[in-house]
C-alpha cells in the first residue's frame, strides 16, 4: 500500500482523514506485511489487528537488484552467516509478536549461494517455529534452485527444493491454467500450501485483476489451492479516499446515488466473498461495539469525547459479515458500517432496507461461531432506532448445530434456530454494561438483554430478524444501528468481583522523561509508562491521570489520557503546575484493564504510579527538572 509505513506507523494511532483500513479478516488466515525495504517489520496496530481476527501476520524479508545479489553472497557464504541472519529474524518476529516472514529473493545467485539459500530457508524455518508459537516462512517464487532469478508462475522441479523447505510457497502472477494443473500434481496432498499470486493491479501478463479479481479466484478453487491476493489496496489507490468504505464493502446503493465507478467497486469483496470461507468466532465471551479503528470523531457510551478524525487500527473490533441483498420482490437488506454515530469507538453498524410486500420479515446474519454452546447464555445489546423504523420491529435469533455426541445418537445435523427471551429486568450484574442508554428518549441509544437456554450443541450463528408489526401489503422501510453486542456464558460470569478475586497491575514504570517550560507556572512532561498484565486478560487499558497537586487541598479527580493496546503508553506533552520555591508538585496516573467480557475492574486493582517533582528554577530551555516516583 503505497510502500508502507504511512500513518500505520505511530503505535497509539494519528490524527488523520480517511485513512486506508482494512477489515475483511473474516475472509483470511494471512497478512502478510508488504515493503521493498529488506527487513520490513510489521507495525504492531497492524499485527494487533490481525491477531484480534485470529489472523496470522508475517513480515518480508527480501533482496532485489545488484545491492541484494551483495547481500545474498555475504550471508549466503557459510553456514554461520545464513544461521546468524534466521537466527535473527526469528528473534524480530518473536520481539514484535507477528507470526513469521514472506521470503522473497528476487536476484540472481551464484552457486554456492544457492545451495545455502534452501538450508538458510529450512533453517529459519525452524527456527521461526521454535521461537514463535504457530509460525509460518513463506517463499516466493522467484529464483531457481540453480540460483537463476527466473519467475516460474508454478511450482515444478526447479523451484520444489524451496517448497520442501518451509510452510507455503507464493506464486508469480503470470499462470495460465495449464500452471495450475500442473502445481496441483506437484503440490501432491500440500495443495492447500500453494498460495497462487493474483495482482489485483493486473501488471503483466494475468487471468484477471481488479473488478475481476473472481475470475482468477475461482479458476485456483477449482484445483483445490490458495490464493495470495496481492494489493488489495487498488480499491483505495486506484478510486482515493473519498467514500472509501462505501467502495470496500460489499453492498451496492441506488444506482441513482452514486457514480458507475462506485457502483462497480463495491463488487470488489462481495464478488471474492462467494470463494472465501469465513472464520468463525471461537469463544466466549464474545463482544464487539463495531469499531473500524478509524473514525470522524470518538465516542464513548453514545456521547463525543473527542471531535478530530482519528486513526488507530489497534482499536479496531471484530467485523460483522458485511452484506446487501435485493430481492426479486422489491424487498432490500443491507448491513453496512457508519461513521456518524457510535455507541463506542468511531462507528456503528447500521442494518437498513425494506420489507417487501409479500414477507413479514427479513433477517441479516452478522456472526458466524463455532463454540460449544453453554447451558445459558445471555445477549446483550445496545441499538439506536432510526425514526423511519416505527412500523418494525427487531430480534436476535441464534443458530445451533448438533455437537458430536449428538450426531452418535442418529440426531440429524441440521441447524436449528432459537429465539432468546427478552429479559424485562436484566441480572444487576449486567447492569453497569448497560450505562448511559435510555436516558435521552426512545430514539436514543436502548440496550435490551436476553437469555437462552441450550444443551449439547455448538453455536453456529448470530443473526437479527426484522418484522412488520401490523400485517399488510404495503412495503415497509427500516433502519437500526447497533452499538455494541455481549455473547455472555452466564455460567462463567460473576457478581461484581472484589477486589481479592481480581488480577492487579503490576506496578508502573517511567521511562524517557522529558521537560519543558512553558510558562512562569506550567511546566510541559512527556514520559513512558510500562507494566505487565496477562494479555488474555484484557482487550486494552484506559490510561488517567490526577493532575499535578502542589500543596494542600481535595484531591483533583481523574482524567482521561488515552487508551493503549499494549502493556505501555507514551504521555506527551502535558500540562502540569510548576513547583513553587522550595517546594514539590504531586502527580498521579493511573493504568485501567479493561477485560473481553466489558466488566469494570475495581480501582483497587488499577496500576498506579505516584509522580513528584520539584526545581522552580528550571530555564526555558534548560536541563530537566529533578523528578522522582513511586508505585
Amino acid at each position: 500500500m503505497k510502500g508502507g509505513y504511512l500513518e500505520d506507523r505511530f503505535i497509539q494511532g494519528a490524527l488523520v482523514d480517511d485513512p486506508f483500513v482494512f477489515y475483511h479478516w473474516c475472509y483470511i488466515d494471512i497478512f502478510v506485511y508488504f515493503s521493498h525495504h529488506n527487513v520490513t517489520i510489521p507495525p504492531v496496530v497492524w499485527t494487533n489487528a490481525a491477531h484480534r481476527n485470529g489472523v496470522l501476520m508475517l513480515g518480508t524479508f527480501i533482496t532485489e537488484w545488484g545491492d541484494g545479489a551483495k547481500m545474498c553472497e555475504s550471508f549466503l557464504a557459510s553456514e554461520e552467516a545464513y544461521r546468524a541472519v534466521a537466527d535473527q529474524l526469528a528473534a524480530i518476529a518473536q520481539f514484535y509478536r507477528f507470526d513469521g516472514w514472506l521470503v522473497n529473493i528476487e536476484n540472481s545467485l551464484s552457486v554456492s549461494a544457492a545451495r545455502n539459500s534452501v538450508h538458510f530457508l529450512r533453517y529459519l524455518t525452524a527456527q521461526v517455529h521454535r521461537a514463535v508459537p504457530g509460525g509460518q516462512v513463506v517463499w516466493y517464487d522467484s529464483v531457481l534452485q540453480n540460483g537463476e532469478l527466473k519467475w516460474q508462475n508454478e511450482l515444478n522441479e526447479k523451484n520444489r527444493v524451496y517448497f520442501d523447505a518451509c510452510d507455503g510457497f507464493f506464486t508469480n502472477y503470470n499462470w495460465t491454467e495449464e500452471h495450475l494443473l500442473r502445481t496441483r500434481e506437484m503440490a501432491d496432498d500440500r495443495r492447500a500450501d500453494i498460495y497462487v499470486g493474483v495482482d489485483v493491479f493486473g501488471r503483466g501478463a494475468v487471468v484477471s485483476s481488479g473488478f475481476d479479481t473472481n475470475k482468477s479466484l475461482r479458476m485456483i478453487r477449482e484445483q483445490g489451492l490458495s490464493v495470495a491476493i496481492f494489493a488489495p489496496g487498488w480499491v483505495y489507490e486506484t478510486l482515493g479516499p473519498t467514500d472509501f468504505l462505501n467502495n470496500e464493502d460489499n453492498g451496492v446503493e441506488d444506482f441513482s446515488a452514486r457514480l458507475l465507478s462506485h457502483l462497480l467497486v463495491c463488487r470488489f469483496w462481495a464478488l471474492l466473498s462467494e470463494l472465501l470461507p469465513t472464520h468463525s468466532i471461537g469463544s466466549l465471551p464474545f463482544s464487539t461495539s463495531f469499531s473500524l479503528g478509524m473514525g470522524k470523531r470518538h465516542f464513548h457510551n453514545g456521547q463525543e469525547s473527542r471531535m478530530e478524525p482519528w486513526y488507530h487500527l489497534s482499536a479496531q473490533e471484530i467485523q460483522p459479515l458485511y452484506a446487501e441483498f435485493w430481492m426479486p420482490n422489491g424487498g432490500r437488506l443491507r448491513t453496512r458500517c457508519c461513521l456518524q454515530d457510535a455507541w463506542c469507538g468511531g462507528s456503528s453498524l447500521l442494518l437498513e432496507g425494506t420489507i417487501p410486500s409479500n414477507e413479514d420479515h427479513v433477517t441479516a446474519r452478522l456472526f458466524s461461531f463455532q463454540v460449544p454452546a453453554p447451558p445459558r447464555l445471555f445477549l446483550v445489546i445496545i441499538y439506536k432506532h432510526e425514526a423511519s423504523s416505527q412500523g418494525v420491529s427487531f430480534a436476535p435469533v441464534f443458530t445451533t448445530r448438533q455437537s458430536s455426541s449428538c450426531f452418535s445418537s442418529g440426531e440429524s445435523g441440521e441447524p436449528r434456530k432459537h429465539k432468546p427471551s427478552l429479559l424485562p429486568t436484566p441480572p444487576h450484574y449486567l447492569a453497569q454494561l448497560l450505562r448511559g442508554t435510555g436516558l435521552r428518549g426512545e430514539h436514543d441509544w436502548q440496550s435490551r438483554c436476553y437469555e437462552l437456554e441450550l444443551q449439547n450443541c455448538f453455536l453456529d450463528q448470530l443473526s437479527v430478524t426484522v418484522s412488520r408489526r401490523q400485517s399488510g401489503r404495503n412495503e415497509v422501510p427500516f433502519a437500526c444501528r447497533l452499538g455494541r453486542i455481549w455473547v455472555l456464558d452466564a455460567t462463567a460470569l460473576r457478581p461484581l468481583p472484589s477486589a481479592d478475586a481480581a488480577i492487579p497491575v503490576s506496578p508502573l514504570e517511567v521511562a524517557h522523561v522529558r521537560w519543558q517550560r512553558l510558562s512562569a507556572g506550567e511546566l510541559s512532561l512527556s514520559l513512558t509508562l510500562r507494566w505487565t498484565y496477562p494479555p488474555s486478560k484484557a482487550t486494552c487499558f484506559r490510561v488517567h491521570y490526577r493532575r499535578g497537586s502542589c500543596g494542600s487541598g481535595p484531591e483533583p479527580r481523574p482524567l482521561p489520557i488515552g487508551v493503549a493496546y499494549a502493556p505501555q503508553y507514551r504521555v506527551t506533552e502535558l500540562t502540569v503546575p510548576g513547583a513553587l520555591s522550595e517546594s514539590s508538585c504531586r502527580l498521579e496516573f493511573l493504568v485501567e484493564p479493561v477485560p473481553d467480557d466489558g466488566f469494570q475492574v475495581d480501582a483497587a486493582m488499577w496500576g498506579k504510579l505516584v509522580f513528584v517533582y520539584s526545581d522552580p528554577k528550571l530555564p526555558s530551555p534548560g536541563p530537566a527538572p529533578e523528578g522522582t516516583s513511586s508505585s
